[in-house]
């Protein structure tokens, strides 16, 4: 869904004091007051403008979660509970004209200049934002529908397990609906990676693989085979629906009802996918860039001028990253020395994949130790939050691993976002399939990036902001998010958090994979380097073992431009707080900062500047 989401205030406002004052008759007295009357009035109107376009935002906002019934079950909102998002290139086209329209409307009916500050720069970003989403229309079919990151195919699980709330028995029975609907659904991602296909448009040879095990996982156990393990989604099904106050032979019906769509829906769609991708990897290439694909270089431009919302071309980013990668190698050497190591640093990376005091034990209870250990870090850092923030989320936070059916292909660690209503907490996954890639040195860092003070944070406070549209709350810039969570790992440490050296250079391997991030991206997709060299480079330059290695590269194939966001915001967030304190030397507060970072929610890196430089202007 496009970042356009929308809120305001009610438009029962619009109409108050518009009639309040009026000219009155000649006198030196008289027309002073009408004077007066007319800057109040002039005041009035504004701040009504202002309320009608929060009116208008809301609006609009709500017309388009409508249109997106997994967006809606996101947010709380229990509404077309039965259905799934239209996928489709009809629907796709409809919602263009539908921005089209809109963004008309929006210029028709609002001057900017009218605007309070709050209110200009809500109209500035949703009008950038809106016409970004015109021009990137052209590159719709350049997607990968199906991959290793985020396919439809695992999906459609995981909405099911952690957005499809079951607490009455219609929320049941449209469960068995939104079953019943898989058929269709996926059906139509299909037709899409076929059309992309015929345009030459697919993934690497590689991806295949991990789509079709992702999806035949997804459909093993009960009822699809004789198992005494449930398939995830029946037993997700049954899980919430015996939480239900229900006789049990409604609970049977409901159980007998969820099996009759898994076979009749869901395992047919599943074998459809497979089928498909099946035919797409005898076809497929071993070709990874972008650069590849027709009007490649274009598209991959486009990418980058997306992901960082910065103008810098691939080789200026391809040579920020080397010397960030260089910069951070001494800062490893220190560190190095400091522990006593004795050679270079390639064998100090090798001693911290080898050593076994580096990693939990590859058992079950190593693994929950893992999740013991990460939430207690995030639990001390909740504790000293104050001394560098005004405000703190009222959301919870909860550390999960990522779920088994979908944790060999996917990613590290990431974060899911809370619900608005506070029905669901925000959620760090940490991917525990193999445990010797999660190492204990990198955990501190790792916890604050995903957890507090990085996404949990900034993400749950952009959703809990008041004054400002839902599309600036639940909208983003991966510049903006990301660099956020990159700085979150630094803060600590001036924090006085790492004490541990190995843990500070856990926090240094953390930076330089971002880094390198740079090289390689635009390696791959801008001077045509194969997958190998791209690991290669990872290898030799990062103390990440070889199959985390692997899994980053196979991750940046197919999200082309999106790793080169996190140091790239980072530096902009560094560099406009060095500036404030060389400005304003005492004056300058971090708490303040960080609030003037935090309180408009995610924007781009021009406008988070612009934001900064008033504010250090305000306090000279």
């Amino acid at each position: 869904m496009r970042a356009f989401l929308l809120t305001g205030l009610s438009a029962l406002t619009l109409t108050i004091a518009l009639t309040a004052c009026q000219p009155a008759q000649n006198s030196t007295a008289v027309s002073e007051t009408v004077k007066t009357a007319q800057d109040i009035a002039s005041k009035t109107v504004d701040k009504d403008v202002n309320a009608e376009l929060d009116a208008w935002f809301e609006t609009k906002f709500m017309e388009g979660v409508r249109r997106y019934p997994q967006f809606l079950a996101q947010l709380g909102i229990k509404e077309r509970m039965d259905e799934w998002n239209n996928p489709s290139r009809e629907f796709a086209l409809e919602q263009l004209d539908q921005t089209r329209q809109d963004l008309a409307e929006l210029k028709a009916k609002f001057n900017p200049e009218d605007l309070d500050p709050s209110h200009a720069l809500s109209y500035r970003l949703y009008v950038e934002q809106s016409e970004d989403e015109l021009k990137g229309a052209k590159w719709w079919y350049h997607r990968y529908p199906f991959n290793q990151m985020f396919g439809t195919h695992a999906s459609i699980p995981t909405f099911l397990i952690n957005n499809h709330r079951i607490d009455t028995v219609e929320d049941a029975k449209n469960y068995v609906k939104r079953l019943n609907g898989i058929d269709d659904y996926l059906g139509e991602v299909i037709k899409n990676a076929k059309a992309s296909a015929e345009k030459g448009i697919q993934p690497p040879k590689f991806v295949f693989d991990h789509v079709i095990r992702t999806s035949k996982n997804i459909v093993t156990g009960a009822p699809f085979e004789d198992s005494d393990d449930l398939n995830l989604v029946l037993a997700d099904f049954k899980k919430k629906v015996e939480k239900l106050d229900l006789p049990d032979d409604e609970k049977e019906s409901l159980y007998t009802s969820a099996i009759d769509a898994l076979q009749s829906s869901m395992k047919p769609a599943y074998d459809a996918l497979i089928t498909e991708m099946q035919r797409q990897e005898a076809e497929a290439t071993e070709d990874d860039g972008v650069w590849k694909l027709p009007d490649g270089g274009e598209f991959y431009a486009h990418r980058l001028k997306a992901m960082t919302t910065t103008d810098m071309s691939a080789s200026e980013i391809h040579e920020l990253g080397l010397s960030e990668v260089a910069r951070i190698h001494r800062e490893m050497r220190a560190i190095m020395k400091k522990v006593g190591f004795e050679g270079n640093l390639q064998d100090f990376f090798k001693y911290l994949k080898d050593e076994p005091r580096f990693t939990y034990e590859d058992s079950d209870a190593g693994r929950e130790a893992y999740l013991t250990e990460a939430t207690r870090i995030i639990d001390v850092m909740k504790g000293r939050l104050d001394e560098v923030f005004l405000s703190k989320p009222k959301a919870d936070l909860e550390v999960r691993r990522v779920e088994a059916f979908r944790e060999k292909a996917a990613g590290k660690a990431f974060y899911n976002r809370p619900a608005p209503d506070g029905s669901r907490p925000g959620y760090y996954y940490a991917n525990l399939y193999k445990i010797t890639d999660m190492p204990k040195y990198q955990m501190e860092a790792l916890a604050y990036h995903e957890g507090i003070p990085g996404h949990h944070m900034q993400i749950a406070m952009a959703q809990e902001l008041e004054g400002i549209p839902k599309f600036r709350k639940f909208g983003g810039y991966t510049a903006y998010i990301e660099g956020w969570g990159l700085y979150s790992e630094f803060l600590p440490k001036e924090m006085g958090f790492y004490e541990d050296p190995y843990s500070d250079f856990g926090r240094l391997a953390m930076e330089i994979w971002r880094a390198a991030r740079l090289v390689v991206d635009t390696g791959l997709h801008d001077k045509k380097w194969t997958r190998q060299q791209a690991i290669d480079y990872l290898t030799t330059n990062t103390p990440n073992p070889e199959n985390d290695c692997i899994k980053a590269i196979e991750r940046y194939i197919v999200m082309p431009g999106q790793a080169t966001a996190y140091k790239i915001g980072m530096i902009k967030i560094q560099e406009l707080r060095a500036e404030a304190i060389a400005k304003l030397g005492d004056k300058f507060d971090i708490r303040e900062y960080h609030s003037v970072v935090l309180d408009a929610g995610p924007v781009p890196l021009n406008i988070l500047e612009e934001r900064v430089n008033d504010w250090v202007a305000s306090k000279s």
